[in-house]
């Protein structure tokens, strides 16, 4: 029994656990004539034949009685069940069977019996299920950077640190909480807290660490204006607040609060590229505590994937620019070398590490260390698909 709904999202093509009814498809010497006159079976014809003795030939899942199981079949017609994952990971458990994602081996490995194409169009077609165009499909959530927000609103839990490596010592931590709701919309959740290293004393003694320090809270809302799957393309804008929450004594605050809207455009290109774009504006409430702000992200990238379906790995860099807005202001520059890789089986779980190199402003700002540890929590429990 698997009772986590992430399994029933790649518990798809090509799963025949009940006996199928007849069809041409099953028999030899159709199959030889098909070969023989050139003509193959359509994408239909194959879920019906393969599929639709367990998942229904509507999409909705055969009736529990029918297919013996405990646990209610996915409903392929739900958009927001259906459209999350790419058809990447659909076809590693439909060509792997359950364990290549983590899952048990009630979904059994289909590589022997399907053609690789014969599963990417049975895919295809039950995609068709989902008669809304207002879903982003999964292969828009691309690779999360550390600083360049993406586009594709999400269900994530991010845990991430800054350590300074020169200067006065301090550890940046920052969970973000971000939960999609509707087709296109997410709503965001970003609590920084941190440890900070006080100043030597006169007599040489180093500085004491402190911790338990508070930063500016601030919540987010952001939409999905656009999204085209063939194109790779999607759109989104956003409106932060930042609460005055911070302790300004230790740098972890502004004094006030403030609004920041922006817009976030990610695109995806051929050999498993992509780059993410993001520009916006900091607008503080009280203009004595803290300057507005401008600000540019720009963060190519590219994953590999290990073996046919294994771990990925994402090298990304990430260009960052900010300005104060005021006469006479130094655009301030950083450079973010990374590296993204998924932890285990079922890719939920990622991990990230790079390094914030400033490439201006003299000795006032330090290059700092960065990881972040990610959750993608629709696909399941943390400890589960390792």
């Amino acid at each position: 029994m698997i009772p986590n709904r992430a399994f029933w999202l790649l518990f798809p093509v090509g799963v025949v656990l009940a006996p199928a009814p007849a069809s041409p498809l099953s028999t030899p010497a159709q199959g030889e004539r098909e070969q023989s006159s050139g003509t193959a079976p359509t994408s239909e014809a194959l879920y019906r034949a393969a599929c639709a003795s367990c998942h229904g030939v509507d999409g909705r899942g055969a009736p529990r009685g029918q297919v013996g199981f405990e646990d209610p079949l996915p409903d392929f017609t739900d958009c927001s069940f259906a459209t999350r994952e790419p058809n990447a990971d659909w076809l590693a458990v439909t060509h792997s069977g359950g364990p290549a994602r983590g899952f048990g081996e009630m979904m059994p490995a289909f590589g022997d019996a399907l053609s690789l194409e014969d599963m990417e169009r049975t895919v295809d077609y039950l995609r068709t299920f989902c008669t809304s165009d207002a879903w982003p499909r999964g292969e828009l959530n691309l690779p999360r950077p550390f600083v360049t927000e993406k586009a594709y609103p999400e269900d994530e839990a991010v845990l991430s640190t800054a350590t300074a490596l020169d200067g006065t010592g301090s550890s940046i931590y920052e969970l973000v909480y971000e939960r999609r709701f509707g087709a296109r919309n997410q709503l965001e959740l970003v609590v920084p807290f941190g440890f900070q290293e006080r100043a030597a004393s006169d007599d040489g003694t180093a500085g004491e660490w402190t911790g338990g320090h508070l930063g500016d809270v601030a919540v987010a809302a952001k939409r999905a204006f656009y999204h085209n799957y063939e194109n790779g393309t999607i759109l989104s804008a956003a409106g932060e607040l930042k609460l005055p929450t911070g302790d300004e004594d230790v740098g972890l605050g502004k004094g006030t609060a403030a609004f920041e809207p922006f817009v976030s455009f990610g695109q995806i290109l051929p050999a498993g590229a992509f780059v993410h774009l993001q520009a916006g504006v900091e607008l503080p409430f009280d203009g004595d505590a803290a300057e507005a702000e401008a600000f540019w992200r720009f963060a190519p990238g590219v994953s590999f994937v290990q073996g046919r379906f294994g771990r990925t790995w994402s090298p990304m860099v990430e260009l960052l620019g900010a300005r104060e807005l005021e006469s006479g202001a130094e655009t301030e520059w950083d450079l973010v070398p990374q590296m993204q890789v998924t932890l285990n089986q079922r890719q939920h779980v990622m991990v990230n590490v790079g390094v914030r190199v400033p490439l201006n402003g003299g000795g006032s700002r330090h290059e700092e260390l960065l990881i972040y540890l990610l959750w993608d929590f629709f696909d399941g429990g943390f400890f589960e698909g390792w």
